[in-house]
């Protein structure tokens, strides 16, 4: 039995190795290409890059008066935020304890008084 172990756990370890030294030699290239597709990526110009060029913006820049002033508008909306938020009215917490303590009996009551003859065949 012992014997049997060996010589299958020696045939998986061959073909592990088999399969390790095919991938690696997938992995090696002789024409000296890539897997990116031609023409992507640098290209050799045979100069240097002129940094001198200032490189152009996508959009003008905000000067520090806007900032500010958006900034501001931001905490203001914020805080106006915060406010109507604070605190929920008397009323509303109670009407919504109210649905809280009826709404679980209420669904179960509409989902055990329908069923669907497709899914149950006993269904009435």
């Amino acid at each position: 039995m012992a014997r049997l172990f060996f010589f299958g756990a020696a045939r998986f370890c061959r073909i592990g190795a088999a399969i390790v030294l095919l991938g690696i030699a997938g992995c090696s290239s002789t024409s000296g290409t890539t897997s990116v597709a031609a023409g992507t990526g640098p290209k050799d110009t045979g100069t240097f890059p002129n940094l001198n060029i200032k490189p152009q913006v996508a959009a003008p820049q905000f000067t520090d008066a806007e900032k500010n002033a958006k900034l501001a508008q931001l905490k203001a909306d914020e805080s106006a935020q915060g406010a109507k938020n604070a605190s929920p009215d008397v009323a509303d917490q109670a009407a919504l304890t109210d649905l809280a303590k009826k709404h679980g009996d209420e669904t179960l009551k509409q989902i055990e008084g329908k069923c669907d003859p497709a899914l149950d065949p006993t269904c009435k």
